[in-house]
């Protein structure tokens, strides 16, 4: 069977699993959408919370700005890994013992205000959206090479697939599918890496392989090699970074503080019996996610070496088969700068933007770009970060049911996170702003349609943001973070443990929060792009960063205006003396 074929057949066949696990366990009740009834064992939920939270970013972009990005990339493995320590010691428990179905219900309840849970669900769309725009890229870049299709094609595939089994099952449905997708999620990022290490360097086991000596009789350790490579390129060394201390540590510590933030994730914990359940979930989840997170820092090695070795001083008209295919679906791009023939490899941008694709194509049958080409440095080739790990099998002459495998894997990532993300839309609409706030006699019937109807709005919502990203998938993830970071974490915390901290205090922390980082992402990313220089920075952060300085003005204002108004009520404050004591939980419930 080709290549081809393959890919059908394993995409075909893990879509057929999810969509009946979806009708198998369809969501027949309110309890069952939004916390699958609250009865999930603590292992199921754990690998459904890795397969939720590990996303296309993880999965698609993260080996791929490694590949480039070096040692500069370890912000996105320490934050992200980071972050979960932090959620199961400080908020999961917590959380789970008060017992509620969302994150605005606890914000809601525990600050004794309609506006704060109203707040905190404008934050939570926020940081959904920004989240399910990558999610629904990285579906749409997966089909486009697969299945060769268009992107926006196969981001509007990838919205029907997640509407069947995200609105007709609810929580319920998709925790059951999230755990058939980290299945073959991690089978599929593993595969390849053993199958690429022992090529390499002839030790399968990737972790050890990146310390391990490269195959070519030289003597070299890979990054070693690596640095050698790049350093004749130009670039600077793989294992030496660009970006400051002070960059670094914002980064990851809003990636940190972000997951441990995230609505979709915390969601999650209110699956579990108990709470002390729910401290077990984000210890099984971590192990999950170590499989793929200890992983990626050899895949991205790997891969940037496979890529050199592929492309560099090769001439177009034997160009291998995979270079082709995904300049096919506009991904990669090549301008004979020199007009030798061969594709040269250098520091700095082939054109000046992302390629705009001709339908001519020029002398050595290569497909023309209408951009101006950036003629500042000798690099003549172009490449989406994002498609790294996804053609890594592909550089590397794996057989196709490898390849079929990671098609499955990569869509398997994208598509559980963003079934995640919109029931937490969905269900913050339906629950949060109609039963809780708007229209308390609404029946259960009608939340439980007005939470379908919300879905299928948020996919629609998604699939355009899919098509139109603002930037690399991984990139646009760190966004969300940085929101949740800035935004939900310190009105979670302080509602935990702090019972001094008042419905005012909150309100303005979150708006001051939000307002403040989403508006420093947007100016350097969307307004004024070409600004965004570490020369323009506050502090000399990133805007991956800046969620670190907006979560420090949320506690600031938050605890001033806290101080300066009235204190909670008694039984406010009783409340959260409650929660942190060690006892059991009760069920979850709509008050």
């Amino acid at each position: 069977m080709d290549t081809q074929s393959l890919i059908y057949l394993f995409v075909g066949l893990s879509f057929a699993l999810y969509i009946g696990i979806a009708i198998w366990s369809r969501a027949s009740s309110t309890k069952e959408f939004y916390i699958a009834g609250g009865g999930v064992n603590p292992v199921v939920n754990g690998m459904a919370t890795a397969a939720d939270w590990m996303s296309a970013a993880s999965f698609i972009s993260m080996a791929g700005i490694i590949a480039f990005a070096g040692y500069d990339g370890s912000v996105y493995l320490m934050g992200w890994t980071g972050g979960y320590v932090m959620l199961a010691l400080l908020l999961a428990p917590y959380l789970r013992k008060f017992g509620q179905f969302t994150v605005p219900d606890f914000i809601g309840t525990r600050y004794y205000s309609k506006t704060a849970r109203v707040v905190a669900v404008i934050c939570l769309i926020f940081i959904s959206f920004t989240y399910i725009a990558g999610q629904m890229r990285g579906v749409g870049i997966v089909f486009s090479r697969f299945l060769d299709v268009p992107i926006t094609l196969g981001v509007i595939i990838g919205m029907g697939i997640v509407f069947i089994y995200a609105v007709l099952g609810g929580m319920k449905g998709i925790t059951y599918t999230q755990v058939a997708q980290y299945c073959v999620l991690i089978f599929a990022y593993m595969v390849p890496a053993f199958f690429i290490s022992f090529l390499i360097t002839g030790n399968p086991v990737p972790q050890l392989g990146l310390g391990s000596t490269v195959n070519d009789g030289s003597g070299l350790y890979v990054l070693q090699k690596l640095d050698l490579v790049l350093q004749d390129m130009g670039f600077g060394a793989y294992t030496s970074g660009d970006k400051s201390m002070i960059d670094v540590f914002c980064i990851t510590a809003a990636l940190m503080i972000g997951t441990a933030g995230l609505p979709h994730v915390i969601v999650r914990f209110f699956t579990v019996p108990k709470a002390s359940d729910a401290r077990k979930s984000a210890g099984w989840a971590l192990v999950f996610i170590a499989l793929l997170y200890t992983t990626a820092p050899a895949v991205g090695a790997f891969a940037r070496l496979n890529f050199i070795d592929s492309v560099q001083n090769t001439e177009y008209a034997n160009a291998p088969a995979w270079f082709k295919n995904w300049e096919s679906n506009d991904l990669i791009a090549w301008r004979d700068k020199n007009g030798d023939g061969k594709m040269q490899l250098g520091k700095g941008d082939a054109f000046q933007g992302a390629p705009e694709f001709a339908e001519t194509v020029g002398a050595n049958g290569e497909r023309l770009v209408a951009n101006e080409a950036a003629n500042d440095n000798v690099n003549e080739v172009y490449v989406d970060r994002d498609i790294m790990v996804l053609a890594n099998p592909e550089i590397a002459n794996l057989p196709g049911w490898v390849i079929a495998l990671v098609a499955a894997g990569g869509l398997a990532a994208a598509l559980s996170t963003a079934a995640g993300l919109l029931l937490v839309i969905s269900s913050s609409i339906s629950h949060d702003l109609l039963k809780q706030t708007f229209r308390p006699q609404i029946s259960e019937k009608g939340e439980l349609l007005a939470a379908r109807l919300a879905a299928t709005a948020a996919i629609i919502v998604a699939g355009y943001l899919g098509i139109y990203p603002p930037g690399w998938v991984a990139q646009v993830v760190a966004f969300a973070f940085g929101l949740a970071a800035a935004s939900l974490f310190p009105a979670i915390f302080m509602g935990i443990f702090s019972k001094r901290m008042n419905k005012e205090g909150a309100i303005v922390g979150m708006i001051s929060g939000l307002v403040f980082t989403f508006s420093y992402i947007a100016y350097f990313k969307l307004v004024s792009p070409e600004a965004n220089v570490a020369a323009n920075w506050l502090f000399g952060i990133s805007p991956e960063g800046i969620g670190v300085i907006g979560m420090l003005i949320n506690f600031t204002l938050a605890i001033i205006v806290s101080k300066m108004t009235a204190s909670p009520p008694v039984e406010v404050r009783k409340l959260v003396d409650s929660i942190r004591v060690p006892r059991g939980a009760g069920d979850a419930s709509l008050h």
